[in-house]
């Protein structure tokens, strides 16, 4: 049965690959980034590989010139090919998933903090054609401003990416979209983060019950009221 639901699952995945063939957009994925962390640290931030990624995702997806392969898609493709939940993929198999995804750009990367409450965010991006890295980055900022440093990743990554520039409507989207989310403490990133590891663990009501714990923590988590909407059958 599982064997049979997997099929099932990979087959879903091309049919959506192939349905995007028909989009002329630039095409990028997001997956998880390593946890590169050290000690006690490296338990207590591992559920960030997940969610850094979801949240560039849904930075990166407000510019309506690309298509951003959605998060449960990635994540349902790892667990089919049994790769590696922590974003340690090399660059031949992250190839080798964008073509899979129907995704030109696959962007990977590892975050690290240290004592001072600093966090530092790598990122790459991989051709899918050509199993190049085509751009790096290295963005930094304190801990307790992590959205803010997403925001500005997520910006880095449209402009090295040479990704269609925002329209004057998107932008202006954007910016309140950051404005609101910086303000977010890292508490509730945390809680977030940890939702969305229950919800690809399959354990729905935990996954809702943390998002509703993040949301009550910072009431204006546009992120996290999105995400327990959908768990919850609503938009």
């Amino acid at each position: 049965m599982r064997s049979l639901l997997s099929r099932v699952a990979l087959a879903t995945l091309l049919a959506s690959s192939l349905a995007a063939q028909d989009d002329a957009r630039p095409t990028l994925a997001v997956l998880p980034f390593v946890n590169s962390a050290i000690g006690a640290a490296n338990a207590e931030l591992a559920p960030l590989s997940k969610g850094i990624a979801d949240l560039l995702i849904t930075d990166l997806g407000q510019n309506p010139g690309i298509r951003v392969v959605e998060r449960e898609n990635i994540q349902r493709l790892l667990d089919e090919q049994r790769l590696g939940q922590d974003g340690r993929v090399d660059d031949a198999t992250a190839a080798r998933i964008g073509k899979l995804l129907g995704a030109k750009h696959m962007v990977t990367g590892a975050f690290i903090t240290d004592r001072s409450g600093k966090m530092v965010i790598t990122l790459k991006s991989i051709d899918s054609e050509t199993g190049r890295i085509m751009w790096t980055h290295r963005g930094e900022g304190k801990t307790e401003e992590f959205l803010d440093l997403i925001a500005k990743v997520s910006t880095a990554a449209n402009t090295g990416l040479r990704l269609p520039a925002l329209t004057p409507q998107a932008r202006q989207t954007s910016a309140a979209h950051a404005e609101t989310q910086r303000r977010a403490p890292f508490q509730a990133v945390m809680l977030y983060s940890r939702a969305l590891s229950a919800q690809d663990e399959g354990r729905r009501d935990e996954a809702i019950a943390l998002f509703s714990q993040a949301i009550d923590r910072f009431p204006d988590f546009a992120d996290a009221k999105a995400a327990r909407a959908r768990l919850q059958g609503g938009r």
